[in-house]
């Protein structure tokens, strides 16, 4: 493995990089007033544990008042930052670890109604569709004060014992001043590119002037925005070649397109179903135009893209971001020879849906991330082995039966299908989607190496679970679709599980009740879509898909919008009924007394799931606790008490949609924090 080129040292100036896997700048939502407390740290913290080279702190940490967090930025402005950073980097540099951060002032990529309430400022009075704000332009004390802020917080980066700060331009207030669709001014800043880099001359000299000339200092930037009205490529690079030729930057950080939409923004950072490292070849260029280390990341999930993008000199550094939040121990199996172990980023985007919809960063299926004060990334051995029954090999029972088998105990885990996964592979009939499964084939390899008994086609019948004399009965056996939200015909209507899995096929005509709002109902509708049925979507949300982030909706709209599927907020179906060969439909609404019909070849219903409870009622009691749980032990990360099966009884716990319709994510935080104490 010496010879592998992820694992060669880099020298940036001073500073040596013990390899070229970084974590790129990302705001994870994680502060608390602003600042990296100790939820923060221990994140990064993890990553340096892990192994990785560089991790580059927030997304961007925001050096003035009138550029209030988005989406929980930390605050560069405020000199109490400084100690926080000083114990993260402090941490991180014990493991070997670099630490740098990322600063900006957003312009007009934020709200006016948070913070202190000032004004959103930009180049010229342009509105950003994505954050809403209608922004002043900004005048030249604005731009005069904001430079100094620049400078000031630079230099509390420097004294926080950072190797360097990064700073953030593309969509934010520092290239809309390069952009000719954000750039509408007519003074010294406006015009030609060498007033639009007016501002970021500044920016640049009062840094060094305050930091000094060791510190290092990068940029982040658009390269080319990928629009007609925006940053050309030949621009782009040769706004590249002045920023190096200023002398006062070490490196240029990479990205290629724009970012005001949705849309857009899911082209600069694509999800599952796009391409994989779509601007990893554009990089390459750039940096064989300027001749200088660059640093990218967009997608680049797995080690052999990685390994290439070093290996053929496209990048210097290779951003693994997503992928550290799925294992933040990648450079650590890369080096022990267990890169096949490696946790795979399935690009779920769960992680940034839910930062950009007020949430905090969760990767969908490693639930330590973001929780390591009370969940371990690596399990340790129980102090005596037991006796676990884990019936469901869906997301929350592959995840119990793993974590089980990591701490040494005997463990079965029984499945009445043939295969596991669960509403996983139902998901992933959508091809779109199809990556999911990597989530189910990542776990059943851990089961196998760690001798975890599996039975399929296996139903667990409570004797027979009973004759195996347990220590510990986890029950993940999921949910039936409820379709009981309809007040009439319910016996007519479609589940979306029936199209998802193809036991139905769409109609002509369809109509797909979502009184859920996440992935189900809108795959569904996806699929009847692609399939040619004539689409209507209806929810009683007042917004569309409200379990959904931004950047999963993209592809859902963009094939509503192709097909022309119909989308109905604000109304309920009440009732189906039979109108000769069709299907009348009722909607009513919350808001009046009013109804309306749709006459359809098939309803669609998307209700979330009802727990299959038999089971669980069958041996509750005959448990030790009734199926009772310690809520507080839980909430706090401690054990729950256990008991020995000395009596014939056993600890008898209930997880994932097994107890309430939920999501991935949450069955397999399930899985996690009931078995890491077994």
């Amino acid at each position: 493995m010496r010879d592998d080129p992820l694992l060669s040292p880099y020298q940036l100036r001073h500073l040596t990089l013990r390899n070229r896997i970084m974590s790129t700048a990302h705001e994870p939502a994680y502060s608390e007033d602003g600042m990296p407390k100790d939820r923060y740290r221990l994140y990064h913290v993890e990553k340096a544990k892990g192994g990785i080279a560089l991790t580059m702190t927030a997304g961007s940490a925001v050096v003035s008042p009138d550029s209030p967090q988005a989406f929980g930025n930390l605050h560069a402005y405020d000199d109490a930052i400084v100690g926080w950073l000083k114990r993260l980097a402090d941490d991180c540099h014990a493991h070997g670890s670099a630490v740098m951060i990322q600063i900006t002032h957003l312009g007009r990529r934020t709200g006016w109604n948070k913070g202190d309430w000032l004004p959103v400022l930009a180049p010229s009075p342009v509105r950003e569709p994505a954050h809403r704000a209608f922004p002043k332009e900004a005048e030249h004390w604005d731009i005069d004060r904001i430079v100094a802020d620049y400078a000031d917080a630079a230099e509390r980066m420097k004294e926080a014992g950072l190797d360097g700060i990064e700073l953030e331009a593309y969509g934010h207030l520092m290239d809309g001043f390069w952009s000719p669709a954000t750039n509408q001014r007519e003074d010294e800043y406006g015009g030609g590119l060498a007033n639009r880099l007016r501002f970021t001359d500044r920016v640049l000299e009062a840094i060094r002037d305050r930091v000094g000339p060791d510190f290092l200092v990068g940029v982040r930037m658009v390269a080319d925005e990928d629009w007609d009205k925006g940053l050309s490529r030949e621009e782009g690079v040769e706004i590249a070649r002045r920023i190096v030729a200023t002398g006062r930057v070490d490196f240029l950080n990479l990205i290629r397109g724009h970012i005001e939409t949705d849309a857009a923004l899911s082209n600069v950072i694509p999800i599952q179903g796009m391409r994989s490292a779509p601007h990893l070849d554009f990089a390459g260029e750039v940096r064989a135009a300027v001749k200088f280390p660059v640093f990218h990341a967009a997608r680049i999930p797995d080690v052999a893209t990685a390994r290439h993008a070093i290996a053929e000199g496209k990048l210097d550094m290779v951003g693994m971001t997503r992928a550290h939040i799925a294992d933040p121990h990648i450079a650590r199996k890369v080096a022990a020879g267990l890169e096949h172990r490696i946790r795979p980023c399935v690009g779920a985007t769960y992680c940034l849906d839910r930062i950009y919809e007020g949430g905090e960063a969760l990767c969908i299926h490693n639930a330590a991330t973001g929780r390591e004060e009370t969940m371990p990334h690596e399990i340790a051995k129980a102090e005596a082995s037991r006796r676990v029954i884990v019936v469901g090999a869906g997301p929350a029972g592959l995840e119990a039966a793993r974590v089980a088998g990591e701490r040494g105990h005997k463990v079965t885990l029984i499945e009445a299908a043939s295969q596991a996964g669960g509403q996983i592979r139902l998901a992933a009939k959508n091809p779109r989607r199809s990556e999911l499964i990597g989530i189910v084939d990542w776990r059943l390899e851990e089961l196998e190496r760690l001798g975890v008994e599996t039975r399929f086609n296996t139903f667990g019948d409570a004797d027979e679970i009973m004759a195996e004399a347990p220590d510990v009965v986890i029950l993940a056996t999921g949910g039936l679709p409820n379709t009981a939200c309809v007040e009439f015909g319910e016996e007519l209507v479609t589940s979306s599980w029936d199209i998802l899995s193809g036991e139905a096929k769409p109609g002509a005509e369809v109509l797909v009740y979502d009184d859920n709002g996440g992935h189900p109902g809108m795959s569904a509708a996806e699929i009847a879509a692609r399939a040619g049925a004539a689409v209507e979507v209806v929810s009683p949300e007042r917004f569309f898909a409200p379990e959904m982030g931004g950047l999963n909706h993209v592809p859902y709209a963009r094939v509503f919008a192709e097909k022309g599927v119909r989308v109905t907020i604000n109304s309920r179906v009440k009732g189906v009924a039979r109108e000769g060969n069709k299907l009348k439909v009722t909607l009513g609404s919350d808001y009046a007394d009013t109804t309306d019909t749709r006459l359809v070849d098939q309803v669609v219903v998307e209700h979330g799931t009802l727990p299959d409870s038999e089971l669980y009622e069958a041996l509750k009691p005959h448990s030790v606790n009734g199926g009772a749980i310690d809520y507080a032990a839980l909430i706090a990360g401690r054990p729950q008490t256990l008991a020995t099966n000395a009596d014939g009884r056993f600890r008898l716990i209930r997880i994932g949609d097994a107890v309430a319709s939920r999501n991935i994510h949450a069955a397999i935080y399930d899985g996690l924090r009931y078995a890491k104490d077994l």
